[in-house]
């Protein structure tokens, strides 16, 4: 076990959105299990995971909050919104719904986090190029005019997957760098050393559920 209680300098909050069966839990399994789930149960609610980066020579506690697609959870997706310091909006590039729909996750994610959370699209599934049905040129331009980061990946072979969760990450650490991003605010997302074991957990965080919302 580790001798010091903590070992990395800041936490940063995570969520992860998008259509249901865009891949989002096999990207989130990849990234801190380093295995493809080829049968990803659809997410109930909301699923945790956590893993440490390291970024400008900080080592960095990432805390991801992956969010049911179905449009039944949303009310309860919603609410773990507040308080993101980075947001992974997902969709599938080989179904173009899931394309056309980022413009509505995208007002969510506008309308329910801070104005310094920074968004990366993640076309998922780039392994199944000859299934492609959305164009990387096209979902780059969205981007561009979104002033949204941008990247393909792959959750089953694992291509890109550590890039998304990085570069979100480097800007992140840019922001509170340059000014952009203060940390007392109880909306950054961002917490800097806790000053007591508690388990790295953020304060005042909601609990994934993990049983059926009875919707």
């Amino acid at each position: 076990m580790a001798t010091a209680p903590y070992n990395y300098s800041y936490i940063f909050k995570y969520i992860i959105i998008g259509d249901m069966g865009v891949g989002k839990s096999c990207l989130l399994h990849q990234f801190t299990e380093k295995k493809f789930m080829a049968d990803c149960p659809h997410t109930i609610g909301v699923e945790f995971g956590t893993r440490i980066m390291e970024v400008s020579g900080q080592k960095i506690k990432l805390q991801i909050w992956d969010t049911a697609g179905q449009e039944r959870f949303r009310a309860v997706t919603r609410s773990y919104y507040r308080g993101a310091a980075g947001a992974l909006m997902v969709y599938d590039i080989t179904r173009r719904s899931t394309y056309n729909h980022l413009s509505s996750w995208l007002t969510d994610a506008r309308n329910l986090t801070n104005p310094n959370t920074v968004i990366i699209l993640i076309g998922n599934k780039a392994d199944l190029e000859a299934q492609r049905d959305v164009t990387y040129e096209e979902a780059k331009q969205f981007a561009e005019e979104n002033g949204l980061l941008f990247l393909e990946a792959s959750a089953k072979t694992g291509d890109n997957v550590e890039d998304a969760f990085l570069e979100a990450a480097k800007k992140i650490y840019q922001n509170i760098q340059d000014g952009s991003l203060d940390l007392n605010a109880a909306e950054s997302g961002v917490q800097h050393k806790p000053s007591a074991p508690q388990g790295g957990r953020l304060t005042s965080e909601p609990q994934p559920q993990r049983e059926g919302c009875g919707c």
